[in-house]
């Protein structure tokens, strides 16, 4: 079951605020503002096209927002004088073809992070990236390279590495899409396990039943801006606007709206 809407606790992690994006005549985002409470789940879910992986690469600065301001807790992260790279320490992102350096072995892809851009020494490092790949069920793959792996296990490498950094908050940009159906589940069991753990998250997904199992609020987006935002149970069998009902009939007849 999902989790009571902000439990006990009112902190915001990530706050957006009418975020705008364009690429030349292209608006892709257009005025979205939502927030994520700390420990929470929010999956965004819409259409293909309809600037969902934008919004989250314009949250973490990779692509730069028109308009609009971003906070990660207290801290204006679209400030111009702000340091990125410190705030992108905080955030973490795995992404849908997940991003590993096929050079180097499991454990130097998770351990790079911290210690080039935390400075952690070299034995902290490998005590912490050990911790994660054990944590993603990944412990008897530490010099295996990324080609030596499934996909599933890929993507699993590019969670434990997004929690070697200790993020405030994740996100995942369809981290399933791009691997074959039966390697699925065991990427959304990790981050399920995840979300249990009190982990903040922001989901681009058409996991209908990791969305039923986990979110606390789920946004549907389409044309750039949000069309209706709530919590599992309403967006799932009470949906208020027709878009919204006309997608989601969709979208669970195709990939099935149980949990996994």
């Amino acid at each position: 079951m999902a989790k009571d809407k902000h439990g006990l606790n009112e902190k915001v992690i990530l706050k957006v605020e009418n975020l705008y994006k364009s690429y030349g005549s292209l608006s892709v985002i257009k005025g979205i503002s939502f927030q994520v409470y700390q420990g929470e789940t929010t999956v965004i879910i819409g259409s293909s096209g309809t600037g969902k992986s934008t919004l989250l690469t314009c949250i973490n600065q990779i692509t730069p927002p028109d308009k609009g301001r971003v906070w990660l807790e207290d801290i204006e992260i679209t400030d111009p004088h702000i340091d990125i790279n410190m705030i992108r320490s905080s955030i973490g992102m795995v992404f849908q073809h997940f991003n590993l350096f096929t050079h180097l072995s499991v454990l130097d892809n998770v351990r790079l992070g911290l210690t080039v851009v935390k400075k952690v020494a070299k034995e902290e490092a490998t005590l912490i990236a050990k911790e994660k790949l054990n944590l993603v069920g990944l412990a008897d793959k530490l010099n295996a390279y990324p080609a030596e792996l499934s996909g599933g296990q890929q993507q699993r490498v590019s969670i434990a590495r997004a929690l070697a950094m200790n993020p405030k908050l994740i996100l995942f940009d369809e981290p399933t899409s791009a691997l074959d159906p039966e390697l699925i589940g065991e990427v959304l069991n990790v981050m399920i396990k995840l979300a249990e753990s009190g982990m903040t998250m922001v989901v681009v997904s058409h996991e209908m039943g990791f969305a039923r199992a986990v979110a606390n609020d789920i946004i549907f987006m389409e044309n750039g801006v949000i069309v209706e935002e709530g919590e599992p149970d309403m967006m799932f069998n009470f949906p208020q606007n027709p878009r919204t009902q006309e997608f989601l009939h969709k979208i669970t007849e195709l990939y099935g709206g149980k949990e996994e």
